[in-house]
């Protein structure tokens, strides 16, 4: 170290993503055999709450579906509780957090097999926090997603209440019924008139 001179050169900056979150976080997605904590079902069976199916697309500013991002969600049960331990999500049947590429989808699709979760706190609309990250993103984005089924309650929701209400529709999934099953749909759309309203935390 030399004297006299200054050495503090701030914090280091953030780089873009490559294409190692393929291995590294939805590996068994990516057919690779490698073990990971968390995928694209969150709940089993047994999970408290109603059956669902999230899914979507990543969009680009053009409405081109992206093929390379990764999508990562965190959600409490139907009760509105999370897991409080890995032995507490392996007896209720749900892990509270998954992870889902776009990249081996025809479509470019994420999907999360889930319940739909209930209420964390009173006045408080049932919503799922969703992280997306991708090849060239500085950094990754926050969002939730909320339910179109669900007018009363997001109309009291002090989160959904502080968006202006020409952009809260980027927020809301909506509900598709398909023969037995329930899926939510939402796409992300990271640029563009519609773009989806991102959160700074």
């Amino acid at each position: 170290m030399m004297h006299g001179l200054e050495t503090n050169f701030g914090q280091t900056p953030s780089q873009t993503v490559g294409p190692y979150f393929a291995y590294g976080l939805a590996a068994s997605q990516y057919g690779y055999d490698f073990n990971q904590p968390y995928g694209s079902v969150v709940a089993l069976g047994h999970a408290r709450g109603e059956r669902i199916r999230l899914e979507g697309r990543i969009l680009d500013g053009n409405g081109e579906a992206i093929s390379d991002a990764l999508v990562e969600i965190w959600q409490v049960d139907g009760e509105g509780a999370y897991p409080c331990s890995a032995d507490d999500a392996l007896k209720g049947g749900f892990r509270g957090i998954g992870r889902s590429g776009t990249g081996t989808d025809a479509q470019h699709r994420y999907r999360f097999d889930t319940v739909k979760p209930g209420a964390q706190s009173p006045g408080e609309a049932p919503h799922i926090d969703m992280v997306v990250t991708m090849r060239g993103l500085l950094l990754h984005v926050f969002t939730r997603v909320y339910f179109d089924d669900e007018t009363q309650r997001n109309s009291g929701d002090a989160v959904l209440k502080a968006v202006p209400v020409g952009r809260r529709h980027t927020l809301i999934a909506r509900r598709v019924q398909k023969g037995n099953e329930v899926t939510y749909e939402f796409d992300v759309h990271m640029q563009g008139t519609d773009e989806t309203v991102f959160f700074d935390l």
